[in-house]
């Protein structure tokens, strides 16, 4: 089935909203080496972006043995290590997790993957409720407020209000519920393979998994652009 046919197939479409919809602008290993050069951190990006990858997934590792229970705690937790971890030259790793923490809340730090505007509105157009499902925080609201592109978002699903993150079944059972539809009349499209795509799937909801660069295991269903979700051919 076609991403298009997948579309006229439900009610309600969802977005992964980091590495989907949102992309850090600058990068985060540029963001983290700037924030911390003013902390007498001598890392460069370079240094910075495989210490990043591996204190993240140290930390996925740990929510998953933890059921992927979470919390605004929890993720203001897991995020201060991740930050101690990666820039442990630092004279002043509090002050980076604070002023970091912080960039990251604010629109200006993020830029919308291309289409974005254009698809959202043709979706909601055909009657479709439109919604993002992210494992974040609180801090996510304040960035969709200040992008004009996401305002056809109707619900946010997040994480740390829920108390669940993906890929857990209750992630996904919390998002049915905040639009009052069965898993199957609604798509789940993400760039995690198993956090969006497998975890929606194992929930009973439709996934597409948006893979630009076409790096995905046979047998998924993906997208590489936005576009097809209108039918539009493929990148």
């Amino acid at each position: 089935m076609t991403a298009a046919a997948l579309v006229r197939d439900v009610r309600a479409v969802f977005f992964d909203a980091v590495g989907t919809l949102l992309h850090p602008e600058p990068s985060a290993p540029d963001i983290y080496a700037q924030v911390g050069r003013r902390h007498g951190s001598r890392l460069s990006p370079a240094d910075i972006a495989p210490r990043f990858k591996e204190a993240f997934a140290r930390q996925e590792q740990l929510d998953a043995e933890q059921l992927n229970r979470t919390s605004e705690a929890r993720e203001i937790a897991r995020w201060r290590t991740i930050v101690a971890e990666v820039l442990d030259d630092a004279t002043d790793r509090r002050a980076c997790f604070v002023e970091l923490f912080d960039h990251f809340s604010r629109p200006s730090a993020w830029r919308v993957e291309p289409e974005t505007a254009n698809v959202l509105t043709q979706l909601a157009a055909q009657g479709l409720t439109l919604g993002l499902a992210s494992n974040y925080d609180h801090r996510l609201r304040s960035v969709i407020r200040g992008m004009p592109a996401l305002c056809p978002v109707m619900h946010l699903v997040i994480s740390a209000e829920i108390g669940w993150r993906k890929p857990s079944r209750q992630f996904f059972t919390a998002l049915c519920s905040a639009v009052m539809l069965p898993p199957e009349r609604i798509l789940l499209v993400g760039d995690d393979p198993a956090n969006d795509f497998e975890g929606a799937q194992a929930a009973g909801l439709r996934a597409l998994l948006f893979d630009p660069h076409r790096l995905a295991a046979p047998g998924m269903a993906i997208i590489s652009r936005l576009g097809e979700l209108l039918g539009e051919p493929e990148a």
